[in-house]
C-alpha cells in the first residue's frame, strides 16, 4: 500500500500496481493504451461508454484488435449520477480513475465517502480542464499506478520535446504576427452557434501554436459559447472546427467526421457547409480559405501535441513547411500505441499550392 497524490492534491492509499482498474471515461483508454501497450485492456474490469459513442472509428479500430474489450461491462457517469456503487463493488477494483471535470458531482453525490467505506480508492486525472498543466502529471500518475513509471516517462519526454519543436520556433521569430483563431467545438453537433474554448483546451493550444484565440476574454473558463455577433466583429484569420464520428450521438448530423480512416472529402464538404451559416460568410477566414477541422478527442487525450503541431503549421504555413504533424501521430503509434495510425484527423479548406 502506497500514499498518491492525485492531480486535485488528495492523498490516496492505493496498492500499486493496480491489477484490476475501472475508467470513469472509456476514452481513458488512450493513456492505457500509452502504458499497457501490449494488451490496453489487461487491467480494465470496467468503464464508462463514451468510447464508442464519442469516437466511433477509433472505438472500432480497437474493437477490431481486442474484440474482447466489446464484453467490459459499462457504467453511467458520476457526473449524471448514473454510476452504480454496487455494480462497482461486485468487480473488485484496485483503483477507480476518473476524470477531474467529475469531482464536484462526485462530492455532492457522496461517492468519494461511499467508495471509500468499501474500500475503493478513486483518483483524479486530468487531460481537459487544463491539459497542458496536468497532462504530464496524469501520466506519471497513472505511470506509478500500473507499475510503468519509466513507460509513463519516455512518454512524456517525446510529448514534451514534441511541443518544444513548436515553441522554440516560434520563439526566435521576431514580432511574431499572430493570426486571430476562431475555435468552433463540435460545429454542427446541434444548430446552436457557437460552442468554444476559453483560454484552457484547444484555446491554449491556439496560444502555444502562435495564434490568439478570439474567444479568450469572451468565454471565462474551459468551456463556453459566443455569439455569431461576436464572430462577425472579430473578423478572425482562421477558423478550426473540432469534429469526430458521431454518428451514434447525432445520427447523419452536421458534424465534421474527421478522425482515424476518415473520408476526407466527406469531411471537407461538411465542413464547407458549416462556413454557409450567418455568423460564417463574410469574415476574413473562409473568404481566404483558411478554414480547416481537427478531430475532436484531442481536447480529452495525451495527444494534444499532434494538435498542436497541426495547428502550428495551419497558422504559420511558411515558419512550419518542414513540420509534419502526421509523420509525429505515426511515430506515437508506431512506439507507444498497440494499433496502427490511420490518417483523417485533419482537414482543410485552403487550397492545396
Amino acid at each position: 500500500m502506497v500514499k498518491i497524490k492525485d492531480i486535485t492534491g488528495r492523498e490516496v492509499s492505493v496498492n500499486v500496481p493496480v491489477e484490476r482498474v475501472i475508467l470513469g471515461e472509456g476514452r481513458q483508454i488512450y493513456f492505457t493504451a500509452a502504458l499497457d501497450t501490449d494488451h490496453p485492456f489487461k487491467r480494465i474490469v470496467g468503464w464508462r461508454d463514451d468510447f464508442q459513442k464519442a469516437d466511433l472509428d477509433g472505438y472500432n479500430i480497437y474493437l477490431k484488435k481486442f474484440p474482447e474489450m466489446g464484453k467490459i461491462p459499462t457504467f453511467g457517469g458520476m457526473k449524471d449520477g448514473t454510476f452504480d456503487i454496487e455494480q462497482a463493488v461486485t468487480l473488485k477494483p484496485d483503483v477507480i480513475i476518473m476524470n477531474i471535470d467529475a469531482k464536484s458531482a462526485t462530492e455532492e453525490s457522496g461517492y468519494i465517502d461511499k467508495l471509500s467505506k468499501v474500500g475503493i480508492p478513486l483518483v483524479y486525472v486530468d487531460f481537459r480542464e487544463k491539459a497542458m498543466e496536468n497532462t504530464d502529471p496524469s501520466m506519471r500518475l497513472i505511470g506509478k499506478l500500473f507499475g510503468k513509471e519509466k513507460r509513463a516517462e519516455e512518454f512524456v519526454q517525446f510529448h514534451d520535446a514534441q511541443i518544444k519543436r513548436v515553441t522554440d520556433k516560434l520563439a526566435s521569430v521576431k514580432d511574431l504576427k499572430k493570426p486571430v483563431v476562431f475555435m468552433e467545438r463540435a460545429g454542427g453537433y446541434s444548430d446552436d452557434c457557437c460552442m468554444s474554448f476559453g483560454n484552457e483546451n484547444f484555446g491554449k493550444m491556439v496560444d502555444i501554436a502562435g495564434g490568439k484565440n478570439m474567444a479568450d476574454g469572451i468565454i471565462p473558463g474551459t468551456f463556453g459559447v459566443v455569439n455569431p455577433e461576436q464572430i462577425i466583429a472579430s473578423n478572425p484569420d482562421q477558423v478550426i472546427v473540432t469534429g469526430a464520428n458521431w454518428e451514434l450521438y447525432v445520427p447523419g448530423g452536421k458534424w465534421v467526421g474527421v478522425g482515424p480512416g476518415a473520408d476526407k472529402a466527406v469531411a471537407e464538404k461538411k465542413l464547407a457547409d458549416l462556413m454557409k451559416r450567418p455568423a460564417f460568410t463574410d469574415i476574413k477566414a473562409v473568404k481566404e480559405g483558411n478554414v480547416h477541422a481537427i478531430w475532436h478527442q484531442f481536447y480529452n487525450n495525451p495527444y494534444q501535441f499532434v494538435a498542436i503541431q497541426q495547428m502550428a503549421k495551419w497558422l504559420h504555413p511558411d515558419l512550419f513547411k518542414d513540420l509534419d504533424p502526421e509523420a509525429t501521430f505515426k511515430e506515437l503509434h508506431d512506439r507507444f500505441l498497440p494499433v496502427a495510425y490511420e490518417s483523417g484527423y485533419f482537414v482543410s479548406l485552403k487550397p492545396r499550392s
